[in-house]
């Protein structure tokens, strides 16, 4: 996909059933958020991002998070993930991989080093995590030296705080519990889900000419 068209905030959702995903995900629709990572450490996963991303081809963005494996890539992108996400840096055949089958790569990194050698290596989006605890600040500080680039904000990242770290420089977001009440997923409460989508719908809206 053009990297143009990735959307600024992706939400991140973790150890849900099936059908909890799926709540949450059409929920989504026709929203500022458009993109949903499914981390491959719950349990199915390769069966949700194939069932959400067929379901939703064309409105809502499927991508897998903690990729940490070549044999994981392989896989997510075959369910069909349209990007890939990790805590951790990629391995050259990993972003090898994504770009040949047409797939955003977004590893993760900390140090101005990874983050840089990552960019060389041919990733798509760095994702600096966890991103909180180094504060805005530090994307900014990075950027002072090495110059523009896209990085993706994860962990601790909120609705709250969302501005901050694109005035200081991100080009994406990915948000867990910072968006909605766990509960709600919990318990597929679809008043409680789509009052939180909407607050940070728009936060985003008002944000729109600064991102």
């Amino acid at each position: 996909m053009n990297m143009k068209d990735f959307p600024k905030v992706t939400v991140i959702l973790r150890g849900y059933t099936y059908p909890q995903i799926r709540t949450v995900v059409k929920n989504l629709v026709g929203t500022r958020l458009r993109s949903v990572e499914i981390t491959m450490n719950t349990p199915g996963a390769l069966e949700a991002i194939e069932k959400i991303s067929q379901e939703f081809s064309g409105r809502i963005l499927v991508g897998a998070g903690t990729v940490l494996t070549y044999e994981e890539a392989q896989a997510s992108i075959a369910a069909g993930a349209a990007f890939l996400l990790s805590p951790t840096v990629f391995g050259k055949p990993v972003l090898d991989l994504c770009h040949e089958k047409g797939v955003i790569s977004v590893p993760g990194a900390f140090s101005p080093s990874e983050i840089r050698q990552s960019f060389l290596d041919g990733a798509d989006i760095v994702k600096v995590f966890p991103a909180a605890r180094l504060g805005s600040k530090y994307l900014s500080d990075i950027m002072a030296p090495l110059g523009k680039m896209p990085l993706m904000v994860v962990g601790g990242i909120n609705t709250g705080n969302i501005g901050e770290y694109f005035s200081a420089g991100a080009a994406f977001a990915g948000i867990a519990s910072g968006i909605f009440c766990k509960d709600d997923i919990l318990r597929q409460d679809e008043d409680g889900i789509r009052k939180s989508i909407a607050a940070i719908d728009a936060k985003l809206k008002e944000l729109e000419g600064d991102i």
